[in-house]
């Protein structure tokens, strides 16, 4: 029931995944049922293809997270991390208020014991045809160095575990490649994962660099330096597609490829999708949550933490 076009498009995008998704996937819909099962009819998809969960609230994008949560306990975000918390889906995602997402994220599937805070991270293409992994983008604006340090390692496993890359190359996002370069966050993190035994260490990456691909495949930075890239991306994406510019290395720009930002760190898989998600962006964001829990990601991170 989250998003600017619900429940439609996050209905149509559940029918536009239903033959992407793996045989033994199933998908779960939290929502009105009178109005996902009026939305499937007009799809001319059977409603048994999936299994719906009847839930009567919805947390507005301009309810205060915490106490929409807490107050609106039969609301689809609710409802669903109550499923998720008690093992009875194995990944949860949705296009609604990102505030209640995190408040679900954070109180009731809960941190990794050992994770000092979760973070958000986005998928950027590269010109090599690999994305690299970009984290935070925007969930914590002001980070000490052992968080940060934390994230080299969690981006590490996520690379490695969901993305395929073998060893990935771990850098610390910096005003130059030096090691006496950036402000004193920089270079103690700097240091912090230099001594990290558990991630291939690769020094500074610039910012020039980032959609290269040559550098690093795991880009560590606080929120707002991150949120910073990420918007600065997607303007550009938006003044290329206008100006009538696209190749492949545009299109994985397209947020609708990528779908949702997964939240690390935390006890289950969670993935956030775009307030604006068209179907396409929905399907996209199914399949990603699919990947997180196919991939063992949690499992992983909390045996990295607990070693």
């Amino acid at each position: 029931m989250g998003g600017d076009f619900a429940p439609e498009a996050a209905v149509k995008g559940a029918v536009m995944a239903l033959d992407a998704i793996g045989a033994e996937s199933r998908i779960v819909l939290f929502g009105d049922e009178q109005q996902i099962r009026a939305v499937l009819a007009s799809e001319g998809c059977p409603a048994e293809r999936f299994d719906i969960v009847a839930t009567t609230e919805v947390i507005e994008m301009g309810d205060h997270p915490a106490k929409a949560f807490q107050t609106k306990s039969n609301s689809s975000i609710t409802v669903g991390f109550g499923y998720l918390a008690r093992g009875g889906i194995d990944g949860f995602a949705s296009a609604g208020s990102t505030g209640a997402m995190m408040v679900g994220s954070m109180y009731a599937v809960k941190p990794i014991d050992g994770v000092i805070r979760p973070t958000i991270s986005s998928l950027v293409p590269t010109a090599s045809g690999h994305p690299a992994l970009l984290l935070d983008v925007g969930l914590n604006v002001d980070c000490k160095p052992e968080v940060l340090a934390q994230y080299g390692v969690i981006g590490s496993i996520y690379a490695e575990t969901v993305l395929g890359i073998a060893k990935p190359r771990v850098a610390v996002l910096n005003i130059g490649e030096e090691e006496t370069k950036g402000n004193a966050q920089t270079k103690a993190t700097h240091e912090l994962l230099k001594a990290e035994p558990r991630i291939h260490f690769v020094g500074n990456v610039e910012g020039s660099h980032i959609f290269s691909g040559k550098v690093a495949d795991v880009i560590v930075c606080d929120g707002f330096v991150g949120n910073t890239v990420l918007k600065m991306a997607e303007g550009l994406y938006r003044i290329n597609k206008a100006l009538g510019g696209g190749n492949a290395f545009w299109d994985a720009m397209n947020y609708e490829n990528v779908g949702g930002t997964p939240v690390l760190g935390v006890n289950a898989p969670v993935v956030i999708g775009h307030g604006c998600s068209s179907p396409k962006a929905i399907r996209s964001m199914i399949l990603s949550t699919e990947q997180v829990v196919k991939a063992g990601l949690t499992a992983k991170l909390r045996q990295a933490f607990q070693n």
